[in-house]
């Protein structure tokens, strides 16, 4: 197994550990979800640029980068659902378009066929890490030695109108994200036309 294979693995790893240390009872566990967080997202970053500097872009890789992404996305979203941020419906969405984008490209790649991650794709990770990051910020700070007033602002935003709507934007780019997987995939098998071949006369 490659180098970036093995950290995809890691990230995959470090996804469940988040999970446990974020909805820990101990203020503890739950300051160092985050920092478990951060090295998982490193780690997202760095397999990527070590594949494509040293040549070391495998199929299995093309295939673990973006599931350990939605392992680890998924792990925070389903945190946020657990602490009362995030509603179940849009879990449910996004959870869901995972499950489903992963088993189609583990029967692809199971004929052979490699499906690389779309701009939109990488966009829609994109939008999702930069989300969960202001969310886990946010909440987590509550942990810490800060000022009521400013516990009582960071609550009232994550229960806010203004955080729904954000929540709201990720789901259906997420939605979406899915739904151009099948759009484009049509459109590359309406573009394969069969050979045929002519019959002397």
């Amino acid at each position: 197994m490659t180098f970036p294979n093995q950290l995809s693995v890691l990230r995959m790893l470090l996804a469940p550990l988040f999970f446990f240390l974020f909805l820990s009872p101990d203020e503890r566990f739950k300051k160092l979800s985050i920092l478990i967080y951060f090295v998982a997202t490193l780690t997202d970053w760095y397999d990527g640029w070590h594949a494509r500097k040293f040549g070391s872009v495998t199929r299995a890789g093309i295939f673990l980068d973006p599931l350990a992404d939605k392992v680890l996305t998924s792990a925070a979203f389903l945190g946020f659902y657990f602490v009362g941020i995030m509603p179940l419906w849009m879990i449910l969405i996004i959870v869901f378009r995972d499950i489903v984008i992963t088993l189609l490209r583990s029967i692809n790649e199971a004929k052979g066929i490699t499906i690389k991650t779309s701009y939109i794709a990488k966009t829609k990770t994109f939008i999702q890490m930069t989300f969960i990051f202001l969310i886990l910020i946010l909440y987590i700070s509550r942990f810490f030695d800060i000022s009521n007033n400013l516990k009582d602002q960071i609550i009232a935003f994550l229960n806010s109108d203004i955080n729904y709507w954000l929540m709201l934007i990720v789901t259906m780019i997420t939605l979406y994200s899915g739904i151009d997987y099948f759009l484009a995939k049509k459109i590359h098998s309406e573009n394969i036309s069969p050979v045929k071949t002519k019959t002397a006369s």
